[in-house]
């Protein structure tokens, strides 16, 4: 029974895991909140791209506690009495530290960093997510959506 118990714990967390997946950064995407916000829209010609990598995410703690829950499960179930105790909060420590790397990494996303040459002559750069790899080319033509701090490059 003990067993059976740390593998459905073991399950849920990996699919407590699977949900740390950032909100996407490309272009094309728009969270709930945006809908239906006045963004102003700008024109401008791509000046230089470059790949780049958007760091996942290292603030949440669902990585982190499901990696502690799980790993405090499966200590738990190594030793008895006193080594039962030990292990479980040696697991827990070391399942929080692998979840929270997990859900860096798997929140982790190609991005482009790109130049444009505005239409009125002024130079700027924004950082987005990449989609389906497809990455802004020098030279294309592209509109810029402006809402408050946020920006997005759209063809």
């Amino acid at each position: 029974m003990k067993r059976l118990t740390s593998i459905a714990v073991i399950l849920l967390g990996a699919l407590v895991l699977g949900g740390c997946a950032q909100q996407s950064l490309t272009g094309d995407t728009y969270s709930r909140r945006e809908a239906r916000q006045v963004q102003h829209v700008q024109y401008a010609v791509v000046d230089s791209v470059r790949p780049v990598v958007i760091e996942g995410r290292t603030d949440g703690v669902v990585g982190a506690g499901a990696g502690a829950i799980v790993g405090g499960v499966a200590g738990s179930t190594l030793g008895g009495g006193k080594g039962s105790t030990i292990t479980s909060v040696l697991g827990a420590v070391a399942g929080g530290i692998a979840g929270q790397r997990i859900e860096e990494a798997t929140s982790r996303r190609q991005g482009q960093e790109l130049t444009l040459r505005m239409d009125n002559g002024e130079l700027i750069s924004v950082v987005q997510e990449v989609e389906n790899n497809q990455f802004f080319r020098v030279g294309d033509r592209v509109r810029v959506l402006r809402s408050g701090a946020t920006m997005r490059v759209t063809y």
